[in-house]
């Protein structure tokens, strides 16, 4: 990345825009304005670097313009503005391939900071996808899964498996230590970069989508465990 990170903000209020475009710049990020769905998709190209998509646009909402630009190929970071609190459409976000969500109202400095991290996950990617490793991956193994670290890939059985960004560096972390509790917080500070603005829940819907993924059986899970009350584990100690 470049010059001025580029922000495609879509969000149909003007208020909003405004509210989101001075700070934004200040900080020192260059910001595009769409107030439709329509008008995101058109101005959305391969120089924008992350997009703050508003879920309740007119016409073309904010989850089919998330799942529009990630048919596209694209792997651009996407954080969701939403004024609800369900988490029904938190995870309909997550699972169109958003990275992030924020709720309304919010501070500058909550949505400034998860912009950040954003960005600092894009680049580490970025940075990974091209770079060839002068040595052989190193290769994790806990029962079923295997986990390239260098490579960034997951194989499940024997299958590969598409993981998002988030996805694959919780099981990564996690397999690094097998049979070691995760609890949410830590999942946050060492995934996103922080906890102090994040719902806990952030992590649930991960997990889940991920046993979706991982497990033969989602509902009764072998590999990605619960520990009541604590958080989460991969494999047994």
């Amino acid at each position: 990345m470049t010059g001025r990170p580029r922000i495609l903000v879509v969000d149909d209020e003007r208020a909003i825009q405004t509210l989101l475009s001075y700070p934004l710049e200040g900080e020192g990020f260059e910001v595009i304005q769409a107030l439709s769905g329509e008008m995101g998709l058109e101005r959305f190209d391969d120089t924008v670097d992350l997009v703050l998509l508003d879920v309740s646009l007119p016409g073309i909402d904010g989850f089919e313009v998330c799942r529009r630009l990630r048919a596209q190929g694209s792997s651009v970071p996407i954080i969701m503005l939403t004024a609800r609190t369900d988490e029904i459409d938190t995870v309909l976000g997550l699972e169109l391939g958003a990275d992030d969500y924020v709720t309304k109202p919010f501070s500058i400095r909550e949505l400034t900071s998860r912009v950040r991290a954003a960005l600092r996950r894009s680049e580490m990617l970025q940075r990974a996808a091209s770079t060839t490793p002068e040595e052989p991956a190193e290769q994790l193994q806990v029962g079923d899964l295997t986990v390239d670290l260098a490579g960034r890939s997951v194989r499940v059985r024997g299958e590969e498996v598409r993981l998002t960004f988030s996805e694959f560096e919780i099981v990564a972390l996690m397999a690094t230590s097998p049979g070691r509790v995760f609890t949410r917080e830590q999942l946050l500070e060492q995934v996103w970069g922080d906890a102090e603005y994040r719902d806990p829940r952030t992590v649930d819907v991960h997990v889940r989508h991920l046993r979706e993924k991982l497990e033969a059986e989602p509902s009764e899970p072998q590999l990605l465990l619960t520990v009541r009350g604590v958080g989460y584990q991969i494999g047994k100690p």
